[in-house]
């Protein structure tokens, strides 16, 4: 069976926004799509006291919540094969354990209890640090409106780009969606190497932008061959990575940025860097965090 693509729902208005951009994504790859609800509420007060104090469960409540998600996939996309779960356990575990066999996990900025759209959910966020598939968060659009096409996607290259899951995930977006792929490289230079001498001051700028340029080119060799169709354009720019990003974010359709797993996902601490915490937190558009292995100390 294809891998789904897997989307996180809470009934949220964040939820059903992921499930409309999830179930294009499904329709544009030709994959099911399965809708999961996780929730710990049944294990610690269970049916029994709903019914006592005439409340709906849990249970019925999570029924509702898939049920009507899945209604609003399959009136968008009658094409995509649409499956549901409801999980007894914690959101982010639970959707990480999805992940191992999914194409990807769809999920929205926040869930019900988020109090504003800058605000990244702890779900989203722990998923993204953990999962083994790539994460899309779907930031950008106000909730309710679908995130505007630019046929543009932009990638993040960092220093261990070359042939990451990363750069072959955005070349497949682009070329799936014919979208133009803008890869991006941020450089810096370091203050103790600047200088205030006429003839040398440019020097070391030139230097490190000639690096980046370097590193951008080598990341994308692979991937320009195996995808001939895509258009690239390739571009340094100086300044924090985080910064460059959020930036190049403002007329994309997706942000694709790779993040490290240096350890096994079961162990404590975020393994998510700087730029891709930034990027889900800040981003103008969807960001999809794609993992892969570091190489080892």
């Amino acid at each position: 069976m294809e891998r789904p693509l897997v989307v996180g729902v809470d009934g949220s208005a964040p939820s059903l926004r992921a499930v409309d951009w999830a179930a294009d994504e499904a329709a544009l790859h030709g994959v099911p799509l399965r809708l999961v609800h996780a929730s710990l509420w049944e294990r610690y007060e269970g049916a029994a006291l709903a019914e006592d104090l005439g409340k709906p469960s849990e249970q019925t409540i999570a029924e509702g919540i898939v049920d009507a998600a899945a209604r609003r996939a399959r009136e968008r996309r009658p094409e995509v094969k649409v499956f549901t779960g409801i999980v007894p356990e914690e959101p982010e575990y639970a959707l990480v354990h999805e992940g191992h066999d999914a194409t990807a996990l769809v999920l929205g900025a926040r869930g019900r209890g988020g109090i504003a759209e800058f605000l990244l959910g702890s779900v989203s966020l722990g998923v993204a640090a953990y999962a083994t598939c790539p994460v899309v968060v779907l930031r950008g659009a106000p909730d309710g409106q679908p995130p505007t096409a630019h046929g543009r996607i932009v990638l993040g290259v960092g220093e261990e780009a070359h042939g990451t899951e990363a750069v072959r995930f955005a070349f497949e977006e682009a070329e799936r969606r014919g979208a133009v792929l803008e890869a991006v490289r941020a450089w810096r230079c370091p203050a103790r190497e600047s200088t205030d001498h006429p003839l040398l001051a440019g020097e070391p700028a030139r230097l490190h932008e000639r690096h980046a340029a370097e590193t951008l080119e080598t990341a994308l060799d692979d991937a320009v061959a195996r995808y001939p169709t895509v258009r690239v354009h390739r571009r340094t720019a100086e300044g924090p990575a985080h910064k460059v990003l959020l930036d190049a974010s403002a007329d994309a359709d997706l942000l694709v940025v790779g993040a490290a797993r240096r350890h096994k996902e079961h162990r404590f601490g975020l393994q998510l860097g700087r730029v891709a915490h930034t990027a889900l937190h800040h981003a103008a558009c969807p960001v999809a965090v794609v993992p892969h292995r570091a190489h080892p100390d």
